[in-house]
């Protein structure tokens, strides 16, 4: 399970809704406590690639604030909440939440996060508080 709050997720929000038509990305850090896992910042990012198709992150650090890396997010502007062919492609690390929003109808955003190893995704269980 994967729990931040709706701050943090309106954040993500705003600032894929602002650099439509492009992709927006960014970081999530927190903690793992019994399995689950906590956001406690997210990190906005620039998209180096200018793509509404895909998108490359300037990473930073979150390690000086005492936090773990536990995956990235990642809007879609014109496509559903789920791993594209790129995003599976593109998922280095197994251990990590990646999170999807979609943009494609702008009144209902939707934001799902997967665990992706190869090429199989599964819905993570995702609560916004």
């Amino acid at each position: 399970m994967i729990t931040f709050n709706k701050n943090d997720y309106d954040k993500i929000l705003e600032y894929a809704k602002v650099n439509l038509p492009e992709e927006a990305c960014g970081l999530i850090g927190g903690t793992i406590e019994d399995g689950n896992k906590y956001i406690k910042k997210v990190y906005l990012l620039t998209n180096i690639d200018h793509s509404n198709e895909h998108f490359s992150m300037d990473l930073k650090d979150m390690r000086a604030e005492g936090l773990v890396p536990l995956g990235n997010w990642h809007s879609h502007p014109e496509s559903p909440s789920r791993p594209s062919e790129e995003d599976k492609r593109l998922a280095y690390d197994s251990k990590a939440s990646y999170m999807i929003l979609s943009l494609m109808n702008a009144d209902e955003p939707v934001l799902n996060s997967f665990h992706i190893e190869g090429n199989v995704s599964e819905k993570e269980d995702l609560h916004i508080i």
